[in-house]
């Protein structure tokens, strides 16, 4: 069995600054790397570091930012057979600022990830028979995600949405579809409507989000930990103590080592504990898929 992620790839293009600029300012930076990244890309590799079989489905430009993307992952272990190319558009970018204290700012240009559509529903459809969960964020097209999660209810495939960016609610017809949602606090904020910044505003707004028909409701909170809301109840779980240097990527580490915990057949809570290590590990390191840790850096860390 295999995960499949269907999702946004980018190349990120990161600046790291003192603080991060206020509306209207210009602010000289430090430093300049350029990274590969995108949600869905970001969760394909964390789950190949861990040692799962993945599969990436999704979309480059025709550039040249498109091709060193493929071989990229190609490199980490994603088979990348899913992965098309539209020669008339430019890949996905996301222009990120990374201050000091390890806190961004992200701006995305969705490029060819605009474009997903009915040839990768078709792959997508082709492999749900040899696959253990589909993950997917919302860096794609909504009406592909909502016919990706009809596809995958029929194959009884259970379905993980990273709903990042939150630029649209949820329609609530596809959420009996979806097993576990994954919103950060601005996320969750976007779809609930109201502030989310501790663990009893987490907790009021994952049950807003239950009461639409998701079970499993991971609200990450940073420094403060994951509200956890399921069937067997809500609780949080601290965050581990690291030191930040950069957050990017850190919610791709912990779903790509939470469905791989939960692949191997481990327990939701062992499977959170997973998504924290793998979390903390990721923010000590500067870049989105340079800081994924493997295998052996989560099991050591835990």
């Amino acid at each position: 069995m295999t995960v499949l992620v269907l999702g946004s790839i980018n190349m990120d293009l990161v600046v790291k600054t003192p603080r991060l600029p206020q509306a209207g300012e210009t602010l000289i930076g430090h430093e300049f790397f350029s990274t590969f990244g995108g949600k869905g890309a970001n969760q394909a590799v964390a789950l190949a570091r861990l040692g799962i079989p993945v599969a990436f489905i999704g979309k480059v430009g025709g550039d040249d930012f498109g091709e060193t993307l493929q071989l990229a992952l190609h490199a980490a272990g994603v088979d990348t057979t899913g992965l098309g190319v539209n020669p008339d558009v430019n890949s996905g970018v996301a222009s990120i600022v990374v201050s000091a204290t390890g806190e961004n700012t992200i701006a995305c240009a969705a490029g060819a990830n605009s474009t997903v559509g009915e040839t990768e529903l078709a792959y997508l459809r082709q492999q749900l028979s040899k696959a253990a969960w589909l993950m997917m964020d919302l860096g794609i097209p909504m009406a592909v995600v909502g016919e990706a999660i009809a596809l995958a209810q029929a194959a009884q495939v259970p379905v993980l949405i990273d709903p990042a960016p939150a630029t649209e609610p949820l329609p609530l017809e596809l959420c009996s579809g979806i097993n576990i949602l994954t919103p950060n606090e601005v996320e969750a904020s976007q779809l609930v409507g109201f502030p989310v910044r501790d663990p009893e505003t987490a907790a009021a707004a994952a049950a807003a989000i239950q009461g639409w028909g998701i079970a499993t409701v991971l609200i990450t909170l940073g420094g403060q930990g994951v509200w956890w809301a399921g069937p067997e109840g809500a609780q949080l779980i601290p965050a581990l103590p690291v030191e930040v240097v950069d957050t990017v990527a850190a919610g791709d580490a912990f779903n790509g080592a939470l469905i791989a915990a939960l692949v191997e057949g481990k327990r939701m809570e062992e499977a959170i504990a997973w998504g924290n290590a793998a979390g903390a590990l990721a923010v000590t390191k500067s870049g989105a898929q340079p800081s994924l840790p493997t295998r052996r850096m989560l099991l050591d860390f835990l």
